[in-house]
């Protein structure tokens, strides 16, 4: 059985590298409690076996003193705290920390320093084993090594190491576009609007992102009313936004589609879009940073395709996380969830972006799902769920990408 290692960091590159298809990343992992529990190893060592890998990290806090596991996210479902029996444990609990964010929690009978700590992921089955080793240490270094108090929504590295060696900001701005509006109702059917819908699930993500802490939401409309495609994308440039998510619900005059899938700029469209773009006169918006005014066509569409070669790869990784982490959250996605096409909305050169056609409402089902507010619920958690495990991959892979 093949088997690699990889630190919290490490894992979260490996989410999405091509050469390791096994490892689908869903949004939540699963507990197997009878392979998990204390191991031999160490003055203590725990085990912790999972349905799939997932984002984590280990570090000790005092007063009391314990051991502190964070992970996005796990379904602890069938695990007792028996099963980490120990005389150098006093006690145990774990459980859901805040949508989204699992913790385990080993307050320590005596001081123990993390020794060890790292993810066993079988290239196979994608099925992992966190393996944390413990060992006695005294007062003095184990006040040196506790670990701040963290912010419900961590991306490792820590937002000071980010700021200072990545260049990932501390705050994600992440612009949330409901489509249609006013005088472009979108789809309709049986007296009801696709911009409403949408409108109605786009306030449920926004308010799903807020909660997880570290996220700047904009939107670009707040009520029923008319944006132009440019406009919207114009918004999100303004706004500075890292990410840009457009959300649909389409009807189909003939045969039946159900469920959600997702969208990504086509290499084609990538190329008329360029082309289009630097044929407008606006140049100052072509891209952040960077006024291509006075700038040949041939010079903005070089400028442009350098920043596509570098955009459209994130692009991609966003509308695989989310596509992963819509089908974890709702339990069901549609036959074909990963697309490519050419929307006006997604055409901004340098700002990773992705368009969610949530369902259909020529479909009963999913015109019932978007009318349910625990339907939209579990979809804005899976949204969710996607921009965050975006968001740790792309800042682990950030340094290796400008180098």
């Amino acid at each position: 059985m093949s088997r690699h290692l990889l630190s919290a960091c490490a894992f979260a590159l490996a989410l999405f590298t091509a050469q390791a298809p096994a490892q689908e990343f869903g949004a939540l992992a699963r507990i197997d409690a009878e392979d998990s529990g204390i191991a031999r190893g160490g003055d203590l060592t725990l085990e912790f076996a999972l349905s799939q890998g997932v984002p984590w990290r280990a570090y000790t806090l005092t007063e009391p003193d314990r051991l502190i596991l964070d992970f996005q996210e796990v379904d602890w479902t069938g695990l007792a705290a028996e099963a980490f029996a120990s005389n150098h444990l006093a006690s145990v609990r774990f459980g859901a920390l805040q949508p989204g964010w699992s913790r385990f929690v080993a307050e320590l009978a005596a001081p123990l320093a993390v020794r060890t700590a790292a993810l066993e992921v079988d290239d196979a089955t994608a099925a992992a084993i966190l393996r944390v080793t413990l060992d006695r240490t005294d007062r003095a270094d184990f006040d040196a090594a506790v670990g701040a108090v963290p912010s419900a929504r961590w991306v490792l590295p820590e937002p000071a190491l980010r700021a200072e060696t990545t260049g990932v900001p501390d705050v994600l701005t992440v612009v949330l576009d409901p489509g249609h509006g006013g005088i472009d109702p979108g789809a309709l059917r049986g007296g009801y609007r696709e911009s409403d819908l949408v409108l109605q699930l786009a306030r449920d993500v926004k308010e799903a992102l807020l909660r997880a802490g570290g996220i700047n939401v904009v939107m670009t409309r707040e009520e029923d009313h008319f944006v132009s495609l440019e406009a919207r994308v114009a918004i999100a440039r303004r706004a500075g936004a890292h990410l840009f998510i457009s959300l649909h619900a389409d009807a189909l005059e003939e045969g039946v589609a159900h469920g959600a899938s997702v969208y990504m700029l086509s290499d084609t469209a990538t190329d008329e879009a360029t082309a289009a773009l630097a044929e407008r006169h606006d140049r100052s918006d072509l891209l952040a940073g960077v006024d291509l005014t006075g700038s040949d066509d041939e010079v903005a569409e070089i400028l442009m395709d350098l920043a596509r070669q570098d955009n459209g790869p994130r692009s991609h990784m966003l509308a695989k996380a989310m596509v992963r982490a819509i089908d974890d959250s709702v339990g069901e996605i549609h036959k074909r969830p990963l697309r490519e096409a050419g929307f006006s909305v997604l055409k901004a050169a340098d700002i990773p972006s992705v368009l969610v056609e949530v369902g259909f409402l020529s479909t009963d089902r999913d015109l019932e799902n978007l009318q349910d507010p625990e339907w939209r619920a579990k979809m804005a958690r899976g949204i969710r769920d996607g921009i965050l495990a975006w968001s740790l991959a792309d800042a682990t892979i950030a340094p290796l990408r400008r180098k």
